[in-house]
């Protein structure tokens, strides 16, 4: 398995009790294994029967009999949940660990997807986990303990409405208990697995790929640097929480994960082994860093309503906290400073992240400055800082 290349992961999550849902194959399943391989109790949720079956042989030939529950659930029945819940809390008191993995794909036209499956995916993408979280969250408090994880997509997408909508809700909800949650030792935070070639993933791909009028084979190609695998994508998840902490509040993907953990340089991908020219690509990182704390230095000297406006929409879409970006900012100087420049690669998701937030603001400065020479001015500015982003994301 991958995570067993580093030892420093056996028995990381010894004793801690784990609710995964949507664990009968695929990504749910690999996480599964991660997750008994550092020494968790996981229990198993999932609808299908026949999966659980698979499940529950394919985890016993690896860690024996007994190496974790399997529970059959349809989480469209708030009945059931409650039966889940019930049972839960009477074998083991609480959870250390929600893991709300399980999932609905609807695709389709907003127009053409029947309200009833819209009503299903809402109750299997959003209210599941809101549901589960309102019963586990009371005992978590309790004993000022616990981690909370959703999984996101990749966010509004033609022909996914029915799906994406409410897998952006989690996003949101995520967000909201963060604010909650603050002054606690409970933590909580957003994973997507990227794209990843699961059966579920592929019907949905090749439903999406027919609207798009191109076939499944081209829209793999299309996005072929971006793909990961099942067993990483669920390594990934379950490392995650080892993590916890540093991504409380976090939208978060399994690469990042794999980067932060240092596994991602043992899958030997390609593209992170080519030559890269880091004469050209480190001034313009160091520019970036410039700019940004420049930028983090305006905003803290604003009001108190303008600031909290400017802070929430950044972490809103680069997914830290300006607070945590700027920690982040400072670790690429000291990469920099003490010549560790390889390094560098490992912080390509978070230069992707700071592009999408300056692409947004160019996109709200079109629409707000009334002054045709700042507007020029400031839209100049953020072009620029866009290209070197692009640069770097491109050759790191």
């Amino acid at each position: 398995m991958l995570i067993e290349k580093s030892i420093s992961f056996k028995n990381g999550l010894k004793d801690k009790i784990v609710l995964l849902t949507g664990a009968g194959g695929g990504i749910g399943l690999e996480t599964a294994k991660a997750l008994i391989y550092m020494g968790a109790k996981v229990i198993i949720a999932e609808i299908d029967k026949q999966k659980l079956v698979h499940a529950e042989n394919s985890l016993n030939s690896i860690f024996g009999k007994n190496s974790a529950e399997f529970y059959e659930i349809d989480l469209f029945d708030e009945k059931q949940i409650y039966s889940l819940t019930s049972y839960v809390k009477e074998r083991y008191g609480s959870i250390d660990v929600l893991f709300n993995n399980a999932t609905m794909t609807a695709i389709g036209a907003v127009e053409e997807v029947p309200i009833d499956v819209w009503d299903k995916s809402y109750a299997v993408n959003f209210k599941a986990p809101l549901l589960l979280t309102k019963i586990f969250l009371p005992l978590m408090k309790y004993k000022n303990s616990g981690t909370i994880v959703f999984v996101s997509s990749s966010g509004a997408a033609p022909f996914m409405g029915a799906y994406e909508v409410f897998k952006t809700t989690q996003v949101e909800l995520c967000n909201t208990l963060f604010g909650e949650l603050e002054n606690t030792n409970i933590k909580v935070y957003t994973v997507s697995p990227g794209l990843v070639k699961t059966e579920t993933a592929m019907k949905g791909i090749e439903a999406v790929s027919s609207h798009m009028g191109i076939t499944t084979e081209e829209f793999y190609q299309m996005n072929e640097s971006h793909i990961l695998g099942v067993e990483e994508a669920g390594t990934g998840f379950a490392l995650s929480i080892l993590m916890a902490d540093r991504y409380n509040g976090q939208e978060i993907g399994s690469i990042q994960v794999l980067s932060d953990s240092g596994l991602l340089s043992t899958l030997g991908d390609k593209e992170n082994n080519k030559a890269k020219d880091y004469q050209k690509i480190v001034p313009k990182i160091m520019n970036v860093v410039k700019v940004y704390k420049e930028q983090y230095s305006g905003w803290m000297g604003r009001n108190i309503f303008e600031r909290q406006w400017v802070l929430r929409d950044f972490k809103k879409t680069v997914g830290y906290s300006a607070d945590q970006f700027l920690e982040i900012m400072h670790h690429i100087e000291s990469i920099v400073a003490n010549q560790n420049i390889q390094e560098l690669s490992s912080y390509s998701s978070n230069f992707e992240k700071l592009m999408l937030y300056y692409q947004r603001q160019y996109k709200l400065l079109q629409g707000f400055e009334k002054n045709p020479k700042k507007l020029k001015e400031y839209s100049k500015a953020l072009q620029h800082y866009i290209e070197d982003l692009n640069f770097i994301c491109d050759n790191l």
